[in-house]
């Protein structure tokens, strides 16, 4: 397949908008996922940091996708261009670079990822310097300083140029850290775990965390060659996890997606656990031991009705936001929650870290079954799903559902139809060029016949 590469012109840049719900993202090498932009953008996050006449710092990291080094060596140099040194740690997942950043008191942290999307995609997204991800309105001051060109004229010489180097023990680090989250009292020896790691940035890290704590690994997808990241594995598609800890029986199956900020597991059977059964999961056993802040769990709009009936058995309230980890985070920050997350298995553990990491959330997962002594399809059972259906529609252009009078009609004919027993939630994805239709009511065959009159109606409202 053929991209064209011309980048738009300027006057036309200043009215886009870079960042998505998870950062800047787009097919590599086509404008906002190129070179220049990269450079430009660590020029702008360069100049936003600067808060002294210190030697400031950026780490970046990045997955396994073969544009990262382009895209990596083009943001140091951005950032260098403007006075500030670089640690460069290679490829590490997303919660790896919030956490150095932190630990090592840097000025921000940068990711070179496109999360759990194809290889022929990259992305770029930021952490500040106390891990969290970036608030809309630092986003919007980075998009302004790359489209003005207000600091093309700012360029350090000599001495004042910075440097980049290279984070050799950046792994362990990351390592070291993830096992303190596992509690010092308990073990995985004995217990068989198979792990996909999506061929992706927790390759190396995911397999080492499990054995230094006892568990015999059967480690999947940790062979990348920069094109095979997501491919037919990891958390998108664990059904070679499934045949895998079936066959080896394993206690547990644990899949990761390319930057490891979410996780998707296999119980004992080989059957899929999303993250809305871990989060009911893990909810439990911190009501049972009286850590779980303000009685409350924070999860988005597309968690199941099944999440709240599952915890409300605790007396445990659930608190809905808009879709996307880092508006989870924003809420449990606000409030003082202390877990939350996405079905898609964005899990956050906020007295651990600062944004969603899937190795993370497997140890805690791993700790509820050492403690109650039971298997991952027991502990499960306590969540009953209510029948979804989710559709996706690639569209050509992205407009408010209120504009479009037969989308909107399909959709309240639907709601109708569902009366109380159901929901209807229409989206347009913040990352890819597709609107998001999920439909949820007690009869599976009907929610889907639901979902295709509505994404029928997108089609042809959006697409022309």
């Amino acid at each position: 397949m053929a991209y064209r590469m011309n980048m738009p012109p300027k006057e036309e840049r200043a009215s886009q908008r870079l960042f998505g719900t998870d950062g800047v993202r787009g097919v590599a090498n086509v404008y906002p996922m190129t070179a220049e932009v990269a450079m430009q953008l660590g020029r702008a996050l360069a100049h936003l940091i600067r808060n002294g006449p210190h030697r400031h710092r950026v780490i970046i990291g990045k997955d396994t996708r073969l544009s990262g080094y382009m895209l990596e060596q083009a943001l140091a140099a951005g950032l260098t261009s403007m006075g500030v040194d670089v640690d460069l740690v290679g490829p590490l997942p997303t919660p790896g670079i919030a956490n150095l950043t932190t630990s090592m008191r840097a000025d921000a942290g940068a990711v070179i990822s496109a999360s759990h999307n194809p290889y022929q995609d990259n992305g770029i997204k930021f952490f500040w310097r106390d891990g969290f991800k970036l608030p809309d309105e630092t986003e919007a001051k980075i998009e302004e300083l790359v489209a003005s060109g207000a600091i093309d004229s700012i360029r350090p010489t000599a001495t004042k140029i910075g440097r980049a180097f290279r984070l050799e023990d950046a792994r362990g680090r990351y390592i070291v850290f993830l096992k303190t989250c596992f509690p010092r009292e308990l073990t995985l020896e004995g217990m068989t775990i198979v792990v996909d790691c999506a061929n992706g940035a927790a390759y190396k890290t995911a397999p080492a965390v499990l054995e230094e704590l006892g568990a015999k690994v059967i480690a999947l997808g940790v062979q990348p060659d920069g094109k095979n990241i997501n491919h037919k594995c990891g958390a998108l598609h664990p059904e070679n996890l499934s045949r895998a800890v079936v066959k080896h029986g394993a206690h547990v199956g644990i899949a990761l997606d390319g930057d490891a900020d979410r996780l998707i597991v296999v119980d004992e059977k080989g059957n899929v656990v999303d993250g809305d059964a871990i989060m009911a999961i893990c909810t439990g056993e911190l009501v049972t031991r009286k850590e779980l802040k303000k009685k409350t769990l924070v999860s988005t709009v597309m968690s199941n009705i099944g999440l709240e009936r599952a915890v409300s058995r605790w007396g445990v309230k659930v608190v809905r936001t808009k879709v996307g980890d880092r508006y989870v985070v924003e809420e449990m920050r606000k409030n003082g929650y202390n877990i939350g997350g996405e079905q898609s298995g964005h899990l956050i553990f906020s007295d651990h870290t600062t944004t969603g990491d899937g190795t993370l959330a497997a140890l805690q997962l791993l700790a509820v079954m050492c403690r109650q002594q039971k298997p991952v399809s027991e502990l499960a059972s306590i969540f009953e799903p209510v029948p979804q259906t989710l559709v996706n529609v690639v569209v050509k252009q992205k407009r408010e559902l209120g504009e479009l009078p037969t989308v909107m009609k399909a959709i309240q004919d639907v709601e109708k139809k569902l009366g109380k027993d159901g929901r209807v939630l229409v989206r347009f994805s913040g990352t890819e060029p597709k609107a998001r239709v999920l439909i949820e009511g007690i009869d599976a065959t009907r929610n889907e016949q639901y979902a295709r009159e509505i994404a029928e109606a997108l089609s042809k409202s959006l697409n022309g």
